[in-house]
């Protein structure tokens, strides 16, 4: 699985949820995870969860993280949201690594009672997809949902040491699904 840590500023507008982003957008083969630092503002007319429509998703910034697997034919909606949950569990326990206590509810993560995440899980005929993002702000987030920023709750935060957490996210994400396969390949079947 191939890893990407883009220059900070791209806009999260919901077209890199679209199959085979990251090989038309970035020459990226295969199975990948990319992150970077940006924006997000969500057109409505690339919302993929049906309860968000008539809402607005957006951040001045965020970390992101978009992931794509080519491993399963066709794709699975139900395996692409366990490995959403498998990443929002490693974020959770890096954060508490950093001293920042978090709690989980479902795919959201939340801290001191702001909503610190969001993320939607999808399919095509034949890639799973999964975007996560956390704020850095809760500057530029809905009036209508309590949000809270990475930066507002360890102020010492830098853009630096951001891009470090997502890169460690990212080894840690890769490294479990690799274990996951290495388990299967080594278990005897009845």
């Amino acid at each position: 699985m191939k890893q990407k840590t883009l220059e900070s500023g791209m806009l999260y507008d919901g077209s890199q949820i679209n199959p085979m982003w990251a090989f038309q957008a970035l020459g990226i083969k295969g199975s990948s995870i990319v992150t970077w630092i940006g924006p997000m503002n969500i057109h409505s007319d690339e919302l993929i969860d049906y309860e968000d429509v008539g809402l607005e998703i957006k951040s001045d910034e965020m970390v992101h993280f978009i992931i794509e697997h080519f491993d399963i034919q066709p794709a699975d909606m139900r395996l692409c949201y366990h490995r959403q949950r498998i990443l929002v569990m490693i974020v959770k326990d890096l954060l508490e690594e950093l001293g920042i206590k978090t709690l989980r509810k479902g795919d959201d993560i939340y801290l001191d009672g702001g909503k610190l995440s969001v993320s939607i899980a999808t399919c095509s005929i034949s890639s799973m997809k999964i975007h996560f993002a956390m704020n850095l702000t809760s500057q530029g987030t809905p009036d209508d949902v309590k949000t809270t920023g990475l930066t507002e709750c360890k102020a010492h935060l830098t853009h630096e040491d951001v891009t470090k957490l997502a890169k460690n996210i990212s080894e840690r994400y890769v490294m479990e699904i690799s274990d996951i396969e290495q388990d299967i390949s080594k278990t005897r079947v009845f």
